[in-house]
């Protein structure tokens, strides 16, 4: 990083401009494997044809870590073997990636799903973890925790608290203060990416709550939808990630439609090349449950064939890159 800028191995100014691969996060509880589709390299080429030059990974914490009684033919070595072995087809291929904490649970709790705030139980071994295996790896960034829900305070979300989870019961998360030390106990120095309050949607007090990072590395992350009214990000929210902007990378980690449109991402597109803020797009996925409201889902098949929503995007990054090669 410099400044408010990502910059790449040659020291110039790059924006991430991608997709999410969704699949590492649930199939190893839900399903029998790994991942929700094929990660060969006609997989990735697919994606490239969209002209990304970035890919997100949603993981699980009781896989990666091998706990709680996930099979051990889908966690534990297995898990980040697996989670190696793709990463490295898309940095051959080019793309940067994007590694992101996406469900976790605390005790004896598998996670299944999205907690308020990771875990004071076991997320900070995952990054340890995770930070120590890529920590000489700089084509990898590091998403701290997907999306702080509803209700979690900035004050909680840099030091933590205490939840009543009505699954899980009570349990303490961990905050972005502590994360961001375990990452960097390991000599890791990769950009983290902290995402927001309400989803990852409300960045407000981001600025005010903002961790010390010795390595000066720090992204601000926000996630956007046009499900309702209240979830699109308008007036007040593009101007609080415009004043962040000016002093850190933002980088809008999922994107997306959900009407099997694409009237909402396109002006975010925009907006979001006047100011230099990345975006990735949900989601590279197809199959059971994964359509254009249901997903919402980018594509129609692993080739590359959109949907309308994923439309939208793909025009975006051609018309894009035609504009940065004038």
């Amino acid at each position: 990083m410099r400044g408010n800028h990502l910059i790449d191995r040659a020291g110039r100014p790059v924006r991430l401009l991608g997709v999410n691969r969704a699949g590492p996060e649930y199939q190893c509880v839900e399903g029998d494997e790994i991942f929700d589709g094929p990660t060969n390299l006609a997989s990735i080429e697919a994606m490239k044809r969209w002209h990304i030059n970035a890919v997100r990974i949603p993981l699980n914490e009781s896989c990666w870590l091998g706990i709680n009684g996930i099979a051990p033919s889908l966690s534990g070595s297995a898990y980040r073997d697996a989670i190696r072995g793709y990463v490295q087809q898309l940095e051959h291929a080019g793309l940067y990636v994007i590694l992101d904490l996406h469900w976790a649970a605390p005790g004896e709790h598998q996670a299944t799903g999205i907690i308020e705030m990771p875990d004071a139980e076991y997320a900070p071994d995952f990054w340890r973890s995770v930070a120590t295996e890529y920590r000489n790896d700089h084509s990898v960034l590091f998403d701290l925790y997907n999306e702080p829900l509803p209700g979690v305070s900035w004050q909680c979300w840099e030091w933590g608290c205490s939840f009543q989870n009505p699954w899980f019961g009570w349990y303490r998360a961990v905050g972005m203060r502590e994360l961001v030390d375990v990452v960097r106990s390991t000599g890791a120095r990769q950009p983290v990416l902290l995402g927001g309050v309400d989803w990852a949607r409300i960045l407000s007090g981001w600025l005010g709550h903002l961790p010390p990072d010795p390595a000066h590395a720090e992204v601000a992350s926000n996630h956007t939808y046009a499900f309702t009214p209240f979830t699109p990000c308008y007036s007040r929210c593009r101007a609080t990630l415009v004043r962040i902007a000016h002093r850190f990378p933002v980088v809008t980690g999922e994107l997306g439609g959900g009407d099997c449109r694409h009237r909402y991402i396109n002006p975010y597109m925009r907006w979001a090349d006047r100011h230099g803020i990345s975006y990735l797009g949900w989601a590279w996925n197809t199959g059971t449950g994964w359509t254009c409201r249901g997903g919402p889902s980018l594509i129609r098949n692993y080739s590359g064939a959109t949907i309308s929503f994923g439309i939208g995007l793909r025009k975006h990054l051609r018309e894009h890159l035609r504009a940065l090669s004038r």
